[in-house]
């Protein structure tokens, strides 16, 4: 989805169908850095520090083809509604985050639900055709199991009849369930499900590069039935004119010119 790379020596082509957005959205304090710092690094850090938005990528090799992951973390403050509105329009996939602890944060998923499928909804209809939102609800802390103040059946009752969603119990500090439901995460975006954590070897940019290298030199895929990944460095997040641009591309341009497209790094 997006086209724009972070530079690096690599010069890796990704068709844009391999290109994603990867939103997680949830009140403040319920964990959704921990479950993004779990997911890049394997990390739990006690110390908790606000979020303002926070942006990453990671690029994976599986079985021959690439792709590309954007990992959008946003603010459980949302002072700016418009922001929101653009987050939700540009990502693909979609992480839910609450505590089992806070029921707030638990109706908050719930505003958030409704709001990602009125804003999908709306997209679909300039474009005339079917839009899936690949969605995870999470419920973190479930550690904390003493303290729970959300009961199983409401959390039932979110997410029964919507096939495109699902839900865990996970604990970001304990790393429980956290692979498990970004397995499903992919499962339910039709993507591969070697891009959760546990599924891949984690490479360096540098080794990515090297193996890349060494098959353009060998004119042939090395190792094609392994998947590898690698968050790349120092990533920065699209300007909002480039999200604009995408968002107004895709309502009113449908798929024309996106063959000639390319999400490169250069």
């Amino acid at each position: 989805m997006i086209k724009k790379m972070s530079p690096s020596e690599s010069d890796f082509d990704i068709p844009p169908k391999n290109c994603y957005r990867m939103v997680i959205l949830g009140s403040t304090k319920v964990g959704k850095t921990a479950i993004v710092s779990r997911f890049l690094n394997g990390r739990f850090d006690e110390q908790y520090t606000p979020t303002i938005e926070d942006f990453h990528r990671k690029l994976y090799s599986i079985k021959g083809d690439n792709y590309q992951l954007d990992i959008l973390d946003t603010s459980g403050n949302h002072p700016f509604p418009a922001m929101r509105r653009l987050s939700i329009l540009t990502g693909d996939v979609f992480i839910l985050v609450f505590s089992l602890d806070n029921r707030e944060s638990f109706q908050e998923v719930q505003r958030l639900k409704r709001q990602i499928y009125e804003t999908k909804s709306c997209l679909k209809n300039k474009i005339k055709e079917n839009i899936d939102v690949p969605l995870v609800i999470c419920g973190n802390k479930c550690d904390r199991e003493f303290h729970r103040q959300v009961q199983q059946e409401e959390i039932e009752q979110l997410v029964a009849g919507d096939e495109n969603c699902a839900y865990f119990e996970i604990s970001a500090k304990r790393n429980e369930n956290v692979d498990k439901m970004f397995q499903t995460l992919f499962t339910l975006a039709k993507l591969p499900h070697e891009m959760s954590p546990d599924l891949h070897r984690k490479v360096s940019v540098q080794y990515c590069d090297m193996l890349h290298r060494k098959s353009l030199k060998n004119k042939k895929p090395k190792n094609v039935g392994e998947a590898y990944g690698m968050v790349t460095p120092c990533a920065r997040r699209p300007s909002v004119h480039s999200d604009l641009m995408y968002i107004k591309e895709k309502a009113i341009g449908g798929g024309q010119g996106k063959n000639k497209e390319r999400c490169v790094i250069s």
